[in-house]
C-alpha cells in the first residue's frame, strides 16, 4: 500500500502555491497601505483582503477544502447566524458603557 496523493489529498505543491498566494496578498496589503488611500477606501480594501486571506487559510491549512460539502453548509450558516445575533447585542453593550451606575 503506497501513500500516494489522491485528488482528495493536498500535495506539497498545493501548500507552496497557497503560501505564495498568501504572501502576494500581504504584499498587496502593504502596497495599499503605502499608497496612502483615503481611510474608508483603505479600510474596505484591507478588510476584503483579510477576509480572503482568512478564507484561504481555513480552506487549505485547516483542510476544510477537502471535507464534505455538508460540513460547509452546516458551519457557515451557523456562524453567520451567530454573528447576526451578536450584532444585536453590541449596541446594547455600547450603551452600557455610558450608563451611570447607582451608588
Amino acid at each position: 500500500m503506497g501513500t500516494t496523493a489522491t485528488a482528495h489529498q493536498p500535495t506539497m505543491r498545493t501548500y507552496v502555491a497557497v503560501w505564495i498566494a498568501l504572501l502576494a496578498i500581504v504584499a498587496v496589503e502593504v502596497a495599499l497601505t503605502m499608497a496612502h488611500w483615503p481611510t474608508p477606501r483603505l479600510f474596505a480594501a484591507l478588510l476584503a483582503l483579510a477576509l480572503i486571506e482568512a478564507g484561504i487559510g481555513l480552506l487549505y491549512f485547516m483542510h476544510l477544502r477537502f471535507e464534505r460539502a455538508i460540513l460547509f453548509w452546516c458551519v457557515v450558516p451557523t456562524v453567520v447566524f451567530a454573528l447576526l445575533l451578536m450584532d444585536h447585542i453590541w449596541p446594547d453593550a455600547y450603551r452600557m458603557l455610558h450608563m451611570r451606575l447607582l451608588p
